[in-house]
């Protein structure tokens, strides 16, 4: 098919009915449980003081006035926030060939919480199963899916990862460390040379967290923490580049490709600019030699996916232009759908459109082999 406009993130939202139908009955004690919110809407409970509404998860083609995080049922919802084949058409709407779909951030780090690496694992393989075998089937060219990896070990990770290859994952996203180690460790080479292996990049979703970091609290709240909000990925994201490029890891799988997701594209000219300069600083007392300049592992084996982001397209010679991909994050709070090409009008003005291409859809098509 031809390819003009591809989100490199968008998201859906667990159906009422993933854990009792895709979960291994031994683990269903362990299974998120759907109950109210205060007003009246749906909410996971994951065992916490509060429940977690589906709120500004759900805000497609809300405005600014009737956005909250309560009072959102799936019956009210659109479809296609947890059905593949109503979400082709909310795609149409918005004049989107394909997106790259995500799950939700809460849910997962429940199951990562956890400290029977089975039962993470068991659940980490419903959703995938759940992805690939239901949500995606429609049409896998227009619903671009990622396996969703365990952080119990980099060899766990790496046949997960194989497994959901051969289902159709087109790459896959990691949220804790492969090792479940805070930090980056040699047994998370076992994924990276996995992923070098099978040609998928491995993805960060906004950050990388601690496996047993306290649970968030649920928001609630209208309007949420806007500070965090507005930053979302931008703090997170450059350490995690960095960490991974001055470990070596590049060096050692120069063939890895790896996507920041939901970060923005803006900044990145400044901190690749400071990168530079404080690894030829201090690179020799650090007793840090890479082959390349950090920026050159950024340019050659990175791409970061914005949503909003004039100054992505003002600085994109700067980023690289075969570096950026456009996103709408639907149907999360970022998303402008229907308006999403009003929104590239507004913020691309001026840009030739074969760069315009390899930011809308080109370099997606090229990172996820889409034809």
């Amino acid at each position: 098919m031809t390819y003009k406009l591809i989100s490199a993130d968008a998201h859906f939202i667990e159906p009422a009915n993933l854990w009792k139908e895709w979960l291994p009955a031994k683990y269903q004690e362990i299974a998120p449980k759907l109950v109210k919110d205060k007003d009246g809407g749906d909410a996971w409970d994951y065992g916490s003081a509060e429940p977690s509404p589906l709120g500004i998860y759900a805000a497609a083609g809300k405005d600014e006035h009737s956005l909250k995080w309560t009072g959102v049922t799936y019956e009210t919802m659109k479809q296609g926030f947890f059905q593949g084949a109503p979400r082709l058409l909310e795609q149409d709407q918005d004049g989107v060939d394909a997106e790259v779909i995500f799950s939700s951030g809460r849910m997962l780090g429940y199951f990562y919480r956890m400290q029977d690496d089975a039962a993470q694992l068991a659940a980490l393989q419903a959703l995938n199963n759940w992805i690939f075998q239901d949500f995606v089937r429609p049409d896998p060219n227009r619903l671009i899916a990622l396996a969703y990896l365990p952080a119990i070990g980099g060899a766990a990770a790496a046949t997960e990862l194989e497994r959901c290859v051969r289902m159709g994952a087109k790459g896959a996203v990691i949220v804790v460390w492969p090792s479940g180690q805070d930090k980056l460790s040699p047994d998370d080479d076992l994924l990276w040379a996995k992923a070098q292996e099978l040609g998928v990049a491995i993805h960060i979703h906004v950050r990388i967290t601690p496996r047993f970091a306290p649970a968030p609290k649920a928001t609630g709240k209208q309007g949420g923490d806007i500070p965090g909000l507005a930053t979302t990925g931008m703090l997170d994201m450059p350490k995690h580049i960095g960490e991974l490029i001055i470990s070596g890891v590049f060096d050692r799988f120069p063939n890895l490709r790896c996507v920041g997701v939901e970060a923005g594209c803006g900044w990145i000219p400044y901190f690749l600019e400071q990168l530079d300069d404080r690894y030829w600083r201090n690179r020799k007392w650090a007793g840090c030699e890479l082959k390349l300049t950090p920026s050159d592992y950024f340019r050659r084996n990175w791409t970061c996916s914005f949503i909003k982001d004039a100054y992505a397209f003002e600085n994109r010679h700067h980023i690289g232009v075969r570096n950026m991909m456009w996103s709408t994050d639907y149907p999360h709070h970022g998303t402008e759908w229907p308006y999403s090409r009003k929104q590239i009008r507004d913020t691309a003005r001026g840009v030739p459109e074969d760069e315009l291409h390899w930011i809308l859809a080109g370099n997606a098509m090229e990172l996820y082999g889409l034809h």
